[in-house]
């Protein structure tokens, strides 16, 4: 059974992910004036740190090349503000999460679920933690949805700054990071190239080094040493995000999950999020509340 940090995560993600994908986001980005799906991307992810420069993007959002972020900031901010890139997104998830998850908006159990997230994501602890803290930093939302979404968000950007810290500690570069998690099954090689910005060069180039630690064999699959870091590296992450669940308690943790586990199949179901998505989430994911 996966740590429960793992089976929240496997649920927030998938409520956290319509805002890069859904239509109405894609919409909410073009009617802002910002041209193409990486720009309004960037916009919406990281208008809660202020109008920030490529360099500080690349390093914040870690798996992409500098090249995918510079095509796309600062020119973003000279269509859109922050603020108004904020504004942009919650009516969009607003919009999206009504479509996807249709009477549940209205029911109990999602402003009980609500209620829960807000609670763990103003919990988590936000040092050495960017992306969380600035999201953390964000009035509450007025509509139950927007503030679960915004929650979800504070925990999987919480869940995402400690993974990246650890990928750094274990003397992973971005590519070679992807290239493991590919060869795990977790998501697809050129979806992540392509997508992430990486040139084919690049890609060999994380494959002979991986290879040479003896990661990956010839056929870029992970060898036995290969496994066992990959495992370490999520089970380290896992630990790093075991806080807020912590602070919460084991009980309204479990109650959350259980509460979230409907809400993300609907999402997973929908075919708004790709199946093989680029953070590895693998749907059905377990829903069992105990242990």
């Amino acid at each position: 059974m996966p740590s429960l940090s793992r089976r929240l995560w496997q649920c927030y993600e998938l409520i956290h992910d319509p805002v890069y994908f859904s239509q109405h986001a894609l919409d909410g980005a073009r009617e802002l004036g910002l041209r193409g799906f990486w720009m309004g991307y960037f916009a919406f992810r990281l208008a809660p740190l202020g109008p920030v420069q490529p360099a500080v993007a690349t390093a914040v959002c870690f798996g992409f090349s500098a090249g995918r972020v510079r095509r796309a900031l600062p020119d973003a901010w000279s269509y859109a503000s922050p603020a108004s890139a904020l504004a942009a997104r919650e009516a969009a998830v607003d919009r999206a999460l009504r479509a996807l998850l249709g009477p549940a908006v209205a029911a109990a159990v999602l402003a009980e679920a609500a209620e829960l997230a807000w609670a763990a994501a103003q919990l988590a602890g936000i040092a050495g933690r960017p992306l969380a803290a600035a999201n953390q930093a964000l009035p509450r939302p007025g509509l139950a949805q927007v503030a679960l979404w915004q929650a979800c968000t504070v925990l999987r950007e919480h869940r995402g700054d400690a993974h990246n810290a650890v990928l750094v500690s274990r003397s992973l570069s971005p590519v070679e990071a992807h290239l493991i998690k590919i060869a795990a099954g977790e998501s697809d090689a050129e979806l992540l190239r392509i997508g992430r910005g990486f040139e084919p060069a690049d890609w060999l180039a994380g494959q002979a080094a991986l290879t040479g630690r003896g990661l990956l064999d010839g056929a870029g699959g992970l060898t036995a040493a290969g496994l066992a870091e990959h495992e370490l590296v999520e089970r380290l992450t896992d630990a790093a995000s075991e806080q807020p669940w912590q602070a919460l308690g084991e009980r309204d943790a479990l109650r959350l999950l259980e509460l979230l586990h409907p809400l993300a199949g609907a999402v997973a179901g929908s075919g708004v999020v790709p199946a093989l998505s680029p953070v590895g989430v693998v749907w059905p994911a377990a829903a069992e509340t105990g242990g």
